[in-house]
């Protein structure tokens, strides 16, 4: 059976938990749907990385994987996986798994299967706390989570 995944975020500045996210991603699908927030969703946030230069990033790591992927462009957490037919399960960290809770009853009252959650711990830089691309930009950590000013 090909079981097809979902895993999403904005990836940013590409960090160590991103990797983390993916490589689990990787490791349960024999497909991989990477939604990768669209440039309008980002701005909104704050940020300002083009669509187009993340999706590279993101395509460069995965392709070490050597299994079926498609990286899409989503206007927010539940574009796609609330509509997707065909999926089975969302990678999500342990941060946003309340949110996959909400996707499911989406997909419950829309008459589609609930997606199998898998929780990826978050991925702690040296001071303990979570890696997040907020820390790397206020220059709190580096992309591997190594602290840069006390």
């Amino acid at each position: 059976m090909n079981k097809k995944v979902a895993v999403a975020g904005s990836f940013t500045i590409f960090h160590l938990g991103h990797m983390k996210l993916l490589e689990e991603a990787f490791k349960i699908g024999d497909e991989v749907i990477i939604g990768i927030t669209s440039d309008k969703y980002i701005k909104k946030k704050g940020y300002n990385v083009a669509f187009n230069l993340r999706k590279k990033v993101v395509e460069d790591f995965v392709k070490k994987f050597k299994k079926k992927y498609k990286i899409i462009s989503i206007d927010g957490p539940y574009d796609y996986v609330t509509e997707a037919k065909n999926l089975e399960t969302i990678v999500v960290s342990e941060e946003t798994y309340t949110r996959a809770l909400e996707i499911n009853n989406i997909r419950i009252k829309k008459g589609l299967k609930p997606l199998e959650i898998y929780v990826v711990k978050m991925v702690l830089a040296k001071d303990g706390k979570p890696i997040s691309s907020s820390r790397i930009k206020r220059g709190e950590i580096d992309i591997y989570g190594n602290i840069l000013k006390k």
